[in-house]
């Protein structure tokens, strides 16, 4: 057991200077004033860390691992065009060692940032869990804490390794789950694609799913206009609308994007108590729009951050999505009070635990022991006393000095501790060997010989 004192520190979802927690093996036991935290906990070992900022681990509420081998081969696509000529064709190269490669890179990446868990909203099944469980082997390598949000797919116009009836996808749901008991360091949780891609028999066993083992379900929605287009068209109704005509909206689903949503949308979502994972880079980076952020938390609709695929945004960093947040808010309100740094931070912690349903993203007592403790003496935290402030908004990744996950350090100074870089590096290179880039309008595609 240890009691630990920084110059500051983000506890108990707020910012207290000089400030101490105890920490005893993979959790938190407490948070205070150095003093009443020793007369508290008198069995400890002291260690002040000095003049650093510690925060909790960030949460990426949202990503699909194996994407980041796809980075950069589509970009400057619309979302229709990336699917069609990126995503799907190559997805069907990668086996499962592929897939462990794409895991491994994105959650190195992801740690070095400060990530300590993960969503994986995972879709390459092979009506199978190997290749799910080769996501999870990944995660335990690096080190960071996992949800595997296991995608249900039966739509047939994607590839074939992506689709399984609703009864094969909810009984290899329910051998994943059982795979996983009890780990505190990996989760199973059921996804339906989307609208679009997962029928109303396959939205139902997810939710229906979620409500047997009581953890969320998650569920692409309305993330670009077309969809939106779609539902209305096919359905008369928004894709919020429909998912709630098929009764599965509840205070389990974890809506994620939902950018294409209106004023009647945002009361169902607050009636029936849904929550959403807000991807703003990708969705910028497709072009998809700007999720009304500001009318959800005004609503009380809890919002955390995700980064999606590796592919659709190109940087894996949640305190990226913190400021890319707080950024789009104000501009899309033209308002610079729309989303300020602290709520921000919020959504990259707090939140994503509380959606999660997992005792993370917060330093106080009974949560995980995940930690990125950041150097107050970096240029770019600089003046000191605006650092609460800079981590959201100016703070680079050379300021991370360590990243903690279940109390044991997982990145020092830049550095992963428990896997190679340079292996994960020279397994990238082998498999995107052969992959090329997608020209795309106004430009030349630069061809390896």
């Amino acid at each position: 057991m240890a009691l630990i004192t920084a110059g500051l520190v983000f506890a108990e979802d707020r910012w207290e200077r000089n400030h101490a927690f105890v920490m005893q093996g993979v959790r938190i036991l407490g948070t205070g004033e150095p003093r009443s935290l020793a007369e508290r906990f008198p069995n400890h070992d002291g260690e002040d860390w000095g003049d650093v900022a510690v925060l909790p681990g960030t949460v990426n509420g949202h990503g699909h691992s194996f994407q980041s081998l796809l980075r950069g081969f589509g970009d400057d696509l619309s979302f229709m065009s990336w699917r069609d000529r990126i995503l799907y064709p190559y997805s069907e190269r990668l086996d499962r060692e592929a897939i462990l490669t794409g895991a491994l890179f994105d959650f190195a990446e992801l740690a070095r940032a400060g990530v300590t868990t993960a969503v994986d909203f995972f879709y390459l099944h092979d009506q199978g869990n190997e290749n799910d469980l080769a996501v999870v082997e990944a995660a335990r390598q690096v080190g960071i804490r996992i949800v595997l949000a296991r995608s249900m797919y039966d739509w047939t116009g994607a590839p074939r390794r992506y689709q399984e009836t609703p009864a094969m996808a909810a009984r290899n749901f329910r051998e994943l789950h059982a795979e996983l008991r009890g780990d505190r360091m990996a989760f199973a949780q059921p996804a339906p694609h989307s609208i679009h891609a997962a029928s109303p028999d396959m939205i139902r066993s997810g939710a229906a799913l979620a409500e047997e083992f009581g953890v969320p379900f998650h569920i692409h929605v309305a993330e670009g206009r077309y969809e939106r287009e779609q539902s209305i068209e096919r359905t008369g109704l928004s894709p919020v609308a429909f998912l709630d005509s098929l009764g599965v909206l509840s205070e389990r689903t974890v809506m994620v994007h939902c950018v294409w949503v209106d004023e009647a949308d945002l009361a169902i979502m607050r009636d029936r108590g849904a929550k959403v994972v807000h991807n703003p880079s990708a969705n910028a980076f497709l072009g998809d729009g700007i999720a009304p952020v500001r009318s959800m938390l005004s609503r009380g609709i809890p919002v955390c951050l995700g980064t999606d695929g590796g592919c659709t945004n190109s940087r894996q960093s949640v305190f990226e999505e913190m400021r890319m947040a707080a950024l789009v808010a104000k501009a899309s309100s033209a308002d610079a009070t729309a989303l300020g740094a602290e709520q921000t931070l919020l959504m990259g912690t707090a939140r994503g635990g509380e959606i999660l349903g997992l005792p993370v993203g917060r330093i106080a007592a009974d949560h995980a022991a995940d930690l990125v403790v950041v150097d107050l003496e970096a240029l770019s935290l600089q003046p000191s006393q605006t650092a609460p402030k800079q981590i959201v908004y100016s703070m680079q990744p050379e300021a991370i000095r360590r990243v903690v996950v279940g109390g044991e350090v997982v990145v020092q100074d830049g550095r992963l501790t428990r896997v190679d870089e340079r292996e994960i590096v020279a397994k990238v290179r082998e498999v995107a060997a052969g992959f090329e880039p997608v020209a795309t309008r106004g430009q030349a595609v630069v061809r390896t010989t």
